[in-house]
């Protein structure tokens, strides 16, 4: 079904939500939303045209369809709204799945480096002279957006595994990054996560193409039955990159392998100058000043064990001088419980942690998991790891670090507000 004219959007202020209402506002639609606060990204839609009501807003006269965010359950005032009105409804992902048919779809999944992936394979063909309609899960500093307007003939866009929105979309190029545990609330065991990744692969028709590392042990086994055709993005080459860690690397050299399959006559060697002006995206090892102590401040979205390792392991290795300090905002309880043990292990890496409250998102709170027993156990596993019982304290505690130190606020949360703060 070809998506309506007038859509209001509850959550837009979501990155993929806002994504998306740039999208639609592209295509010709008349898009509005509400949010529950102001943020970068709903002052990026105010100044593109798109209104935005924040707090309690309901759809306007004349509306013919609701898209909204996961986050927003279905007794949302502007959700029941629209029920009482007769308004058809829609998910953020069954929206995304009717705006890829027809398209040419590269979708990026995987546990870690979608978003970088998503982005840097935008602006690989970007460069080439295609023109790509892109939806990132962040603000790619290349853009100054997480949407990059093309036409209708290219569609790269990032999904996500958790509660199977992947298999919404019918692409015609998968990549896979990696694949690991996340998402425990709703993927109880890797085999679970696995199932859906092996779905996704076998969607792939026979002329599509999957882009993964086929030798990696979460991997290979999903690929068994697929019958579109398999490339190894390890086996790309890619030079210096203004990204820091290995994991950039893989990220590039998937970007390169679903880019010169989209457009077979692209130059490597394009593509390859183009990954290594790529600047990266919001919250990924961005640099955001020095503290009035001389401490340089980085955030980075860091909310999965590995990730939080790779980040502090490249900042070591790019910055072997400094001293590595973290602050890392928990997200979910469920997370945080399930994956403690490896979380305990990657915070241990710094230098110095300090963990704040866990931040609930979609979850009721459980008493049996706190940042103060993440902390315990990091410093049963070696780490000098201390927990803290609110942004105020942590914000005061990262003002006393000298120049010595680098500092990388971390999580999926509103941590990167403390890193604005002490940041000049």
């Amino acid at each position: 079904m070809a998506l309506p004219r007038s859509i209001y959007m509850v959550g837009i202020g979501g990155i993929g939500m806002s994504a998306l209402a740039q999208l639609l506002k592209h295509e010709g639609k008349k898009v509005s939303g509400t949010d529950r606060e102001d943020s970068p990204v709903v002052e990026m839609l105010t100044k593109k045209g798109i209104e935005v009501t924040i707090g309690v807003g309901a759809a306007p006269k004349g509306t013919e369809l609701l898209i909204y965010s996961d986050a927003v359950p279905a007794s949302n005032d502007a959700r029941t709204h629209a029920q009482g009105n007769g308004i058809p409804e829609m998910s953020y992902f069954e929206a995304l799945g009717e705006v890829s048919k027809g398209k040419r779809t590269v979708a990026v999944a995987g546990t870690h480096g979608k978003t970088t992936t998503t982005g840097m394979i935008a602006k690989i063909l970007a460069d080439a002279g295609e023109k790509p309609t892109a939806i990132i899960g962040s603000i790619v500093r290349d853009f100054g957006s997480n949407f990059l307007a093309g036409d209708d003939r290219i569609f790269v866009v990032e999904a996500c595994e958790y509660r199977d929105h992947l298999l919404k979309l019918s692409p015609e190029i998968l990549v896979i990054t990696n694949i690991e545990l996340d998402h425990t609330d709703y993927f109880p065991t890797l085999s679970t996560v696995q199932e859906t990744f092996r779905t996704a692969a076998e969607k792939v028709p026979s002329h599509g193409v999957i882009v993964t590392d086929p030798e990696h042990a979460h991997i290979a086994p999903i690929l068994k039955n697929v019958s579109a055709r398999v490339v190894d993005y390890k086996r790309m080459a890619v030079g210096a990159l203004q990204l820091i860690g290995e994991f950039n690397r893989d990220n590039a050299r998937a970007a390169l392998a679903a880019a010169h399959l989209v457009v077979p006559l692209l130059s490597l060697e394009a593509g390859v100058r183009s990954l290594s002006q790529f600047k990266g995206s919001w919250r990924r090892f961005e640099y955001k000043g020095e503290t009035p102590q001389g401490a340089m401040v980085y955030d980075d979205y860091a909310h999965h064990p590995t990730a939080i390792a790779k980040t502090v392991q490249a900042a070591k290795q790019k910055f072997p001088e400094k001293k590595i300090v973290v602050a890392f905002h928990p997200h979910l309880y469920s997370r945080t419980k399930s994956l403690l043990h490896e979380f305990a292990l990657s915070l241990a890496q710094a230098d110095h942690a300090i963990v704040a409250p866990i931040y609930a998102a979609r979850e009721a709170a459980d008493p049996d998991i706190s940042n103060r027993v993440l902390a315990r156990e990091a410093a049963t596993a070696g780490g000098d790891v201390i927990a803290l019982d609110s942004f105020d304290e942590v914000r005061d505690e990262l003002l006393k670090f000298d120049s010595g130190n680098l500092i990388i606020t971390m999580g999926a949360g509103d941590i990167y507000k403390i890193a604005e703060q002490i940041a000049d």
